[in-house]
């Protein structure tokens, strides 16, 4: 879609669900699923304190857990698509799944690999970037806006496992090293 950037929109605290969660299909025009690494905020990051970098946001961190986005891409033609379409659509986000957040260290969570299953059958491995990294470019673009990060805020960092699609009946495992799962189930 001609991205060449994190892209960053809303997680409205409705929408979080904690593992396992069942879904229901029916709730979403179309949803698809992206397996990530999410960061959970023991402290407020304010605004002010930007610029803020991979190894500055550390501190303000609780915990890392396995998660899932919900995509609501609406049907959307990918190749066809302009990123204005995810501005307008709050980057095509109807929600998360969340694992249980497990403290880590410092580099602990860098590079973590996840393996992904649907209906028990394996559909891919991946390995996270830098999720604190991912952290330091939310933070900078809300502090250009004047806004803070919470504690207590979930912050997903991208996606290890290429997004896949859902339909009813259909259960979901995403493990990730060290972190433990997220588990969804579609109705």
């Amino acid at each position: 879609m001609g991205i060449t950037h994190p892209c960053g929109g809303a997680i409205f605290a409705k929408t979080i669900h904690a593992s396992p969660a069942r879904i229901a299909k029916a709730d979403f025009v179309n949803v698809r699923v992206e397996s990530e690494s999410a960061l959970k905020l023991g402290k407020d990051m304010p605004a002010a304190q930007a610029p803020w970098d991979a190894d500055s946001v550390v501190p303000f961190v609780a915990g890392a857990m396995a998660a899932y986005e919900l995509i609501e891409d609406r049907n959307a033609v990918y190749t066809e698509t302009q990123a204005v379409s995810m501005i307008v659509e709050n980057c095509w986000n109807g929600g998360v799944v969340i694992g249980a957040p497990k403290a880590v260290q410092p580099g602990e969570i860098i590079g973590v690999s996840g393996r992904q299953t649907l209906n028990g059958k394996p559909i891919g491995e991946g390995k996270a970037e830098n999720p604190y990294a991912t952290l330091a470019w939310l933070a900078n673009l809300l502090a250009e806006r004047a806004r803070d990060l919470d504690a207590g805020m979930v912050v997903i960092t991208g996606s290890l496992i290429p997004t896949f699609s859902v339909a009813p009946g259909d259960k979901a495992v995403f493990t990730v090293e060290g972190l433990g799962e997220a588990v969804i189930e579609i109705a």
